[in-house]
């Protein structure tokens, strides 16, 4: 047997002395295995996050979700923990900056006018919005609205855990997360969000969509970003933040639509 089918055996019987023998050593076996996923997701996230956030909060907040994801986790499903524990780790420190109020209400507006003016011009012109249509839709001046889009970046960092209505408790999150085994209900919520998501992707400019991909799917920090695309770090910060609006508008539009039918 090699080291590493050693090591991986090792390792499921851990989460079977936690699982199903409820050990406590195990579980803090664990714990301390996944302990750099913390570190990951809370550095990850405290890019573009006011300096009075410290990163020590949100690793404190992450040590909480990674330990509910030990707790909620089934490892005999053959599913990959990190991924399920970035999820929990993530959602464990968005919970504990907005209980600290970390964005103003002002900046929460702001951030909704221009999710819904990117909503209401690609519906009417079935195309990405403009810079220029965004401004004139909200009556300001180009410089307003680039100034507007470095404030809004920090609130853009959570927009997968925000209710896609302010008076709902789903969140876009919960759509793309299951904690039970599949059923019906969450396989069409997997699928409303995979289509909604890819529509609005296509409707992000080029430098968005590398954005989006070098982020999201390649796990560079916009700092990384902007030295791949040979740009300001302010300016790789905007065009996340011009991302995530449209998809927010995309992932509301879709929302509507899915109830009216």
């Amino acid at each position: 047997m090699t080291d590493q089918n050693r090591s991986r055996l090792s390792h499921q019987e851990v989460w079977r002395s936690w699982k199903d023998e409820g050990n406590p050593e195990a579980k803090k076996k664990l714990i301390e295995h996944y302990l750099p996923l913390v570190d990951y997701v809370s550095s990850r996230m405290a890019v573009g996050l006011p300096k009075n956030v410290g990163k020590e909060d949100l690793a404190s907040n992450g040590v909480m979700g990674l330990i509910d994801a030990i707790e909620k986790f089934d490892y005999r499903r053959g599913l990959q923990f990190e991924t399920y524990a970035s999820w929990r780790i993530r959602g464990a420190i968005i919970d504990g900056l907005r209980q600290g109020d970390w964005v103003p209400r002002s900046v929460r507006d702001k951030a909704k006018k221009m999710e819904d003016a990117y909503a209401a011009l690609e519906q009417r012109n079935l195309r990405s919005a403009s810079d220029e249509e965004v401004c004139d839709y909200l009556n300001i001046s180009l410089k307003e609205f680039q100034q507007m889009l470095q404030e809004v970046a920090v609130a853009t960092v959570c927009s997968l855990e925000d209710p896609i209505r302010e008076e709902e408790s789903e969140t876009r999150l919960s759509m793309l997360v299951d904690d039970k085994a599949v059923n019906p209900e969450s396989k069409v919520h997997e699928t409303f969000l995979k289509e909604s998501l890819t529509m609005g992707i296509e409707r992000l400019t080029p430098k968005e969509r590398t954005v989006v991909s070098l982020f999201y799917y390649e796990d560079l920090s916009l700092s990384e970003i902007a030295e791949v695309m040979s740009l300001s770090p302010s300016r790789i910060s905007q065009l996340h933040s011009k991302a995530i609006l449209r998809l927010r508008a995309a992932l509301g539009k879709q929302k509507d639509q899915l109830l009216h039918k």
